[in-house]
């Protein structure tokens, strides 16, 4: 699971990636249109994985993962012609976005386009996205023209060309595509496209040190989800050790970072979900798709319990905890047996029965 994080210049980004990720990356601006990024790995925050640990004591926990990748570059105007080919690679490798959108004040750090305005940003990155999405539809109905003009695959060249004036007719009108409703064959023709407007987002406003809802400033979108985070306060805990994180924070009335709720946040936004598997050797959170049936959680740990599923072994993650024990569920009739077919719920801990 991969994020990119983007956003203006001088909108605070790299402070929001040094929070989320405890890096200590330099915040001086890197020239405007020239890509740079930068990678770091994290762990999801879950409190379910933390109550199994303390249970089994194993000798390995194992969180799920994201890595939030820093990209700078991003300036208005950058799609005018198409994006370079690398800007295009690094951001169609993402799983998803964070936006970050700048709602602070400082002299030292003018704004490039000289007020704070966070709705206009955001909207300026619509459009650098929406833009880039364009030309690559309208590229592609060129091609198709092109080729049916020439007799060549004329049924399902025609097929694929009603389904791109569709895309252009929706980005036209200054839409996402993630708003379109598209059927399971069509997203995964157009999987390898890798559109920008088609991928998640999550929306982080940078209020500095102010303490700002994120409500209070921005009109979103059906579906658009948004955090305010004092990023530069977030970004001085994800520097400190536990004990120094802790008196900051009473210092400043916080009560949790709010970067934990924004990773969690990333993680949903992918429509992803966890099953556990436990033991004395390994406590482990499997981020699989929402819809995932048990064989394809198998699949998620090794193909091969995949190939040889024969039943999964299922409880509820907090049900095992209030029973203590896998010997004790069974006894209590908690553990359940279920069929290849069955959809895996977020929060199950699974123990898979396989051939070979």
């Amino acid at each position: 699971m991969k994020l990119g994080l983007v956003g203006l210049p001088m909108s605070g980004k790299t402070t929001i990636f040094n929070a989320l990720t405890g890096q200590n990356r330099p915040t001086t601006m890197g020239m405007p249109g020239k890509l740079d990024v930068q990678m770091a790995v994290v762990e999801v925050p879950d409190p379910r994985l933390d109550a199994l640990t303390a249970m089994y004591e194993p000798k390995k926990k194992v969180p799920a993962r994201i890595t939030y990748a820093d990209i700078g570059g991003l300036t208005k105007g950058i799609s005018e012609g198409g994006l370079s080919g690398p800007f295009r690679t690094e951001l169609s490798q993402m799983d998803g976005f964070l936006i970050v959108l700048r709602h602070f004040q400082n002299d030292a750090v003018p704004h490039p386009e000289e007020t704070i305005d966070p709705q206009r940003d955001l909207t300026i990155l619509d459009s650098e996205f929406l833009f880039t999405d364009l030309l690559t539809v309208e590229n592609r109905i060129t091609r198709l023209n092109e080729e049916m003009s020439k007799g060549k695959n004329r049924e399902a060249n025609a097929k694929e060309l009603a389904l791109f004036e569709r895309l252009q007719a929706v980005l036209e009108e200054e839409k996402p595509l993630r708003d379109m409703e598209l059927s399971e064959d069509e997203q995964r023709r157009l999987r390898g496209y890798a559109f920008l407007t088609m991928k998640p987002r999550l929306i982080v406003l940078n209020t500095g040190e102010a303490a700002v809802e994120a409500a209070e400033v921005l009109d979103l979108g059906e579906g658009d989800r948004a955090i305010a985070i004092r990023g530069e306060l977030e970004a001085e805990i994800a520097q400190l050790d536990e004990d120094d994180a802790a008196m900051f924070m009473q210092e400043y009335d916080i009560e949790q970072p709010v970067r934990d709720r924004v990773i969690r946040e990333s993680y949903r936004m992918l429509s992803v979900q966890t099953f556990f598997t436990v033991g004395e050797d390994e406590c482990r959170a499997w981020p699989h798709p929402v819809g995932s049936t048990a064989q394809k959680a198998a699949g998620t740990i090794h193909s091969d319990l995949e190939k040889g599923f024969i039943r999964a072994e299922i409880i509820e993650w907090d049900t095992l905890v209030e029973l203590g024990s896998m010997a004790e569920a069974k006894s209590a009739g908690k553990l359940r047996l279920e069929g290849r077919d069955y959809l895996v719920q977020d929060g199950e801990v699974m123990h898979v029965r396989h051939s070979g």
